[in-house]
């Protein structure tokens, strides 16, 4: 799994590439983990080029969404395949997150 930081304006941007399984979750979470630290309130988790998620890749995201709505913040998912998607449906996730097709359509809605 790769990891690509970028910002815009406020919000920070991250490109999730590959798998998001038992074997890389630790570091998407320990990634994640030092973003709030640092006091991110808006991200964007464009999972465009995400091949696989499995349930600690879920729970990872799920862990993220709530210490950042304790923060008054937002967590924006984006550009889901339709394996992904499914996934994220059979679980009950898409009632739970902001999911948008696009990168651009995500930031488009932020705070909105």
């Amino acid at each position: 799994m790769n990891i690509l930081k970028n910002s815009v304006d406020e919000t920070i941007v991250l490109d999730i590439e590959g798998r998001l399984d038992t074997t890389s979750y630790p570091q998407l979470e320990a990634y994640m983990g030092d973003l709030l630290k640092q006091g991110a309130t808006k991200i964007v988790l464009n999972l465009s080029s995400l091949d696989y998620i499995s349930s600690s890749g879920l729970r990872v995201i799920l862990k993220t969404l709530k210490e950042i709505d304790q923060k008054g913040g937002a967590l924006y998912l984006c550009g889901l395949n339709d394996h992904i998607m499914e996934i994220f449906e059979v679980s009950g996730f898409t009632e739970l997150f902001q999911i948008y097709s696009t990168r651009e359509e995500a930031l488009n809605n932020i705070d909105s």
